[in-house]
């Protein structure tokens, strides 16, 4: 018998951490219409009437608002997606991305 018979054999398991999240923040203008918010809400986000309609307005009301969280790769696509249709249409629309605490 050799020595690699005779030793216990452990099995390495290496430790793999979650991919850190991202808040999507609406930032809040004066002068995209509240209608324009809510369709890209419910376009780009997969929300509906109800939740979009949440969204704009508590970022109306606050400044901002966290519409979703998602991986980083994910936040920043969908935060660019939804600021570029905005510049499309005209809008000064803008969506963000930061590091969920």
């Amino acid at each position: 018998m050799s020595d690699t018979d005779t030793k216990p054999r452990t099995k390495v398991r290496p430790k793999t951490e979650r991919p850190r999240l991202h808040k999507v923040i609406l930032v809040n203008d004066d002068y995209t219409p509240r209608e324009f918010v809510v369709t890209v809400l419910k376009g780009i986000f997969g929300m509906n009437e109800d939740q979009s309609y949440r969204v704009m307005i508590t970022a109306h009301r606050r400044g901002t608002s966290v519409v979703a969280v998602y991986t980083k790769d994910i936040a920043e696509t969908k935060a660019t997606e939804a600021t570029d249709e905005g510049r499309r249409a005209g809008f000064p629309l803008l969506f963000t991305t930061e590091p969920e605490e």
